[in-house]
């Protein structure tokens, strides 16, 4: 077996990925500290296509070096925008018909592998603060609660790491759904 080299990959430019086909889902970052978790949630986006990320409150936004350590220039792919509160994030989602979902460890959520999303109307999928999660303001606003079923002595996952589960979860079922992404 022999690792391809990257210019085998046949990955998209920048240009060419701003006009590809993406997953109607956008990405809510709700007081995001770590500057690392930002570019990696951007790297994940860039991976799996997603149309785009709302940086709220105290997340950081590019460009900023700490940023592009992890997100490796999926900050030039990936569309962004900034809001100055998570609830002003959400009150444009729900303008634009959105169904909104918290990505939470709550009463009466859905635990990840029994979420079949609807993809005739565009996602929204909120990460709450690496400390607080998602600010219980925002948790009375949202559509829905998706938890990711965790079975060891720890009760939580690092945001990134629960960004690249649930996004890989919504891309494979996309992909079911509607086309093929290649």
């Amino acid at each position: 077996m022999r690792k391809l080299r990257n210019e085998e990959l046949n990955r998209l430019n920048v240009e060419q990925f701003k006009q590809s086909n993406k997953i109607p889902v956008f990405i809510v970052l709700d007081n995001i500290r770590s500057l690392n978790n930002t570019g990696s949630v951007f790297r994940t986006a860039d991976a799996f296509r997603i149309e785009k990320i709302y940086l709220c409150g105290i997340t950081a936004k590019p460009p900023h070096r700490e940023i592009q350590k992890t997100a490796l220039g999926a900050t030039d792919s990936v569309d962004w925008k900034y809001f100055d509160t998570t609830k002003q994030a959400i009150d444009e989602l729900k303008k634009n018909n959105f169904k909104i979902y918290a990505i939470e460890q709550a009463d009466e959520s859905i635990s990840l592998e029994n979420f079949s999303p609807d993809f005739n109307k565009k996602i929204a999928v909120i990460f709450g603060n690496e400390v607080k999660g998602v600010d219980n303001e925002i948790m009375n606003l949202i559509d829905n609660c998706i938890e990711i079923p965790q079975f060891g002595t720890k009760h939580s996952l690092n945001i990134s790491v629960s960004v690249g589960i649930v996004v890989w979860h919504l891309f494979t079922n996309y992909n079911s759904f509607k086309f093929k992404i290649s």
